[in-house]
């Protein structure tokens, strides 16, 4: 497994990063694995070369971070090996001081996060979305805190608007702050709003690129109907997924990428990530993994070379769409919870 630099930072990463949301508790979705079925996907990852881990305090309320703590600590390499990332901003309590990006809610957050991972720092931690309710500098100053006291070694950020995301690059550099080195947003061959601005903001910044959804919630492995079914739980469950996609032009990108597919003898999978991996900026795309096959296509996909004419025939289908999966002015966060519960808590 090639590594790669995040950003400008000094930290070596693997090309594909393993996201945890899929591993936690079913009660928080009926798609999500419990931890027995969970620790085989971890453990396969490392032994593909994955040392790029990511999660959050809200997948499955905590759930995810308690088992990819403990996966790692049993079979994973040393923790200098390791690159674990999480996140902060959705809503942990029912009260209003239990979510968002004020100093008290990250303070006590990253402390939650570190006993869950049963970590002694994590590597990146990232704000999850942008917080509207709070001052960006008493976010800036909170995170330099955390990264002063060594509980994180770097900083990223999440779904945002360029102008929010420009406006925090200058805070940090204005006030000598933690810079965030990583930008973790909603970029596949069906949704590419963010080639507007992010993407060529990032770029222009040095900062790291790694997309959540490159399958588009599994939209792209092309097992979706136009009537919102699909073969898998996620499938047809998946309120959040189908809510951004499924439009008629939606349908004819996967209609491209399954023809690409057929011609090469290669998945779904392998062809929408390896377009994603030439595209220019993309550090490491965040893959999810809940059936054995999922892991070993997006390491295949690595190897797949696609010729000039198959990107043009990926892209040319693409239709301009609303943005979608900030989500920050919403209770979810933009990750479609359900409600609000904390079990055995």
């Amino acid at each position: 497994m090639d590594t790669v630099t995040l950003g400008r930072s000094g930290l070596k990463v693997s090309r594909l990063c393993l996201g945890c949301m899929s591993y936690g508790s079913p009660s928080w979705q009926n798609w999500v694995l419990g931890e027995e079925d969970s620790r085989p996907f971890i453990r396969r990852a490392v032994e593909l070369g994955i040392n790029f881990f990511d999660t959050a305090d809200v997948y499955s309320l905590g759930r995810s971070e308690e088992i990819l703590g403990r996966a790692l600590r049993d079979f994973g390499p040393p923790r200098h090996d390791l690159v674990i990332a999480t996140k902060v901003f959705n809503p942990m309590g029912p009260t209003p001081n239990h979510r968002g990006l004020s100093r008290k809610h990250i303070m006590e957050s990253i402390d939650a996060s570190l006993r869950r991972l049963q970590l002694d720092y994590v590597d990146l931690y990232q704000i999850h979305r942008f917080d509207p309710t709070t001052p960006m500098e008493e976010t800036l100053e909170a995170l330099t805190d955390v990264v002063r006291a060594g509980k994180a070694l770097y900083i990223g950020a999440s779904s945002m608007y360029a102008w929010q995301f420009a406006q925090y690059l200058g805070l940090a550099e204005r006030r000598g702050l933690a810079r965030f080195v990583s930008m973790q947003n909603h970029y596949n061959l069906i949704y590419r709003e963010e080639e507007r601005e992010m993407i060529p903001l990032c770029r222009a910044e040095g900062i790291g690129i790694i997309p959540w959804s490159p399958l588009a919630r599994g939209f792209l492995a092309g097992n979706r109907t136009r009537d919102h079914g699909g073969e898998t739980l996620r499938a047809q469950n998946d309120r959040f997924a189908q809510g951004m996609y499924y439009r008629d032009d939606d349908f004819a990108v996967v209609d491209r990428v399954s023809a690409i597919a057929a011609r090469r003898g290669v998945s779904n999978a392998e062809v929408a990530l390896a377009w994603l991996l030439r595209q220019p900026g993309v550090t490491a795309p965040i893959i999810g993994a809940n059936k054995p096959r999922h892991l070993e296509d997006a390491v295949r996909a690595l190897e797949l070379k696609l010729e000039d004419d198959e990107l043009a025939q990926l892209a040319e289908p693409y239709r301009p769409h609303p943005v979608l999966g900030h989500g920050y002015d919403h209770p979810s966060g933009g990750i479609a919870l359900p409600a609000l519960a904390i079990p055995g808590r």
